[in-house]
């Protein structure tokens, strides 16, 4: 399977996928009464915003985009060190959801308006339950993606800079409009980032044991020293 999934990295993308939605709606049909309500005081202090709805929906193509560019642009090596977190981390929240079923009561009773942004967010409240949130998937996704940008070297020529930055405000605005929309606690957001870096750091652990610089260390640390 690991063989498999090495040759044919677009095929392992699409199996994820299939994985991940059938969970996530099995997830959002069957787990419907969370046990955890998650509320902070800071939640009450953030004001509902309907044109968050933009940047919150950027982020189901930037994902794709994200993984397209860096399998086409970069060596295969820097795609799989990006999917190891990030499938992980999107795996691990789906498990916490089923152990800790958990949801929030912070949206609006009534979106104002008959906008597109309105009607987007309306028609997001009604396929999207408040159930399931934290950690912030959205979150969670928008900053491994946006850490990948920085560790790739493909984003290092000149002409690509400016992905990086952009990437930042991105990721940035992703995060704001999860609260923003009341789709999302402040709590989610933490845990969400929390969870990002610490996959990051045991990917990169991983990525250090078996690269050719940690063998030649080891080697170098196991040869006799000639007096």
């Amino acid at each position: 399977m690991r063989n498999w999934c090495a040759r044919h990295p677009i095929g392992f993308m699409a199996l994820y996928l299939v994985f991940y939605l059938i969970c996530f709606a099995l997830l959002e049909k069957y787990v419907t009464v969370p046990d955890l309500w998650v509320h902070c005081r800071l939640d009450d202090l953030i004001p509902f915003c309907k044109y968050a709805i933009v940047p919150y929906v950027m982020w189901f193509p930037w994902i794709p985009f994200t993984l397209f560019y860096i399998l086409w642009r970069a060596p295969r090596q820097d795609f799989w060190r990006l999917c190891l977190p990030l499938f992980t981390g999107m795996t691990l929240s789906l498990l916490f959801y089923l152990i800790v079923p958990n949801g929030l009561m912070l949206r609006p009773q009534s979106v104002p308006g008959t906008d597109i942004f309105a009607n987007a967010v309306r028609a997001l409240y009604s396929s999207d339950t408040p159930t399931n949130v934290c950690p912030s998937i959205h979150v969670f996704n928008s900053v491994t993606l946006m850490l990948a940008y920085y560790r790739c070297g493909c984003f290092d020529h000149p002409r690509r800079r400016w992905m990086r930055p952009a990437a930042t405000v991105l990721c940035l605005a992703i995060c704001a409009a999860t609260v923003l929309l009341k789709q999302h606690s402040v709590i989610d957001v933490v845990f969400g980032i929390l969870l990002a870096l610490a996959l990051d750091y045991a990917a990169a652990l991983m990525q250090y044991e078996t690269s050719p610089l940690r063998r030649r260390v080891d080697r170098k640390q196991r040869l006799p020293e000639w007096r």
